[in-house]
């Protein structure tokens, strides 16, 4: 009864951690972004019920260099942004997000071909609280 009492709560904190989770909204996989530009990152999270506390966002992006792209844990590559995370919720019921958006600059030096670009989130979540850190990709195109 015991292991089994552990593996609910155990299958439930993770459920509440991945419900503070983020994603990256904008830009979507696969797209074409240009070396030297400007674009808009926008990392959503879903609305919950459980309390979190907000610690950071790193925004990277890596160079594939015309290979299949490393996993982000290994190298986030040039640090587009380090900050804050402070996401406020749209007044779109019923979908209940909060969204953060971040103009970033897109290396000039950054080769052309596949990249990735990765978000770093860090968040305190729970009454306890507990530490949540995650890293989220999309693979864009540079030309």
């Amino acid at each position: 009864m015991g292991f089994a009492l552990c593996t609910l709560i155990s299958t439930f904190c993770v459920g509440l951690a991945a419900a503070q989770g983020v994603g990256i909204v904008s830009p979507p996989d696969g797209s074409a972004v240009t070396a030297g530009s400007n674009i808009t990152v926008e990392v959503d999270r879903p609305g919950s019920l459980s309390p979190s506390i907000e610690v950071a966002v790193v925004i990277a992006i890596n160079s594939c260099n015309n290979m299949p792209c490393s996993p982000p844990g290994d190298a986030l590559g040039s640090i587009l942004f380090n900050g804050p995370f402070n996401p406020q919720f749209e007044n779109l019921p019923p979908l209940f997000v909060q969204h953060e958006n971040y103009t970033v600059t897109v290396p000039a030096s950054l080769p052309a071909g596949p990249a990735q670009l990765s978000v770093f989130h860090v968040a305190l979540v729970g009454a306890g609280p507990e530490p949540l850190v995650e890293i989220k990709n999309v693979t864009l195109v540079v030309g």
